[in-house]
């Protein structure tokens, strides 16, 4: 079974913690021991997981994203005009894998999982699917 996430964005560029949300959703299934898949179905959008104790990392990384893929670049050729947002979900992925231990997720210390917005704001889903083995 998949399981779909709803996530409202609020900036053009904006990561969310989603890690609760997951939880939630690993939890309700009852499985044990497998692995879930986080899923973003969006072409200017990605899931990735770091640290959540510090919000200075969302900051300092979406800083970083728009260094290295600034909004407007001359040799853009993309017609809608968010070259940049593509580049950046590409670079970050669709998708992280996590395993599952006794019915919780192994994520360090520090980590979450994120919904990374690269072109909003918008409402986007996140698709989960927990495979029991």
């Amino acid at each position: 079974m998949v399981h779909k996430l709803s996530v409202r964005t609020n900036a053009r560029d904006e990561m969310i913690d989603i890690s609760l949300q997951v939880k939630k959703t690993v939890k309700e299934s009852g499985v044990k021991n497998g692995v879930v898949y986080i899923f973003c179905a969006h072409t200017t959008a990605g899931i990735t997981i770091n640290e959540n104790a510090d919000p200075d990392v969302k900051s300092d990384m979406l800083m970083k994203f728009d260094e290295v893929y600034p909004w407007n670049h001359p040799k853009y050729q993309h017609m809608e005009g968010n070259t940049a947002s593509h580049l950046k979900a590409s670079t970050v992925g669709a998708s992280q894998v996590v395993l599952i231990e006794d019915g919780k997720m192994i994520l360090g210390t520090w980590q979450g999982i994120y919904f990374c917005e690269f072109d909003g704001p918008r409402s986007r889903n996140v698709y989960v699917k927990i495979i029991e083995g």
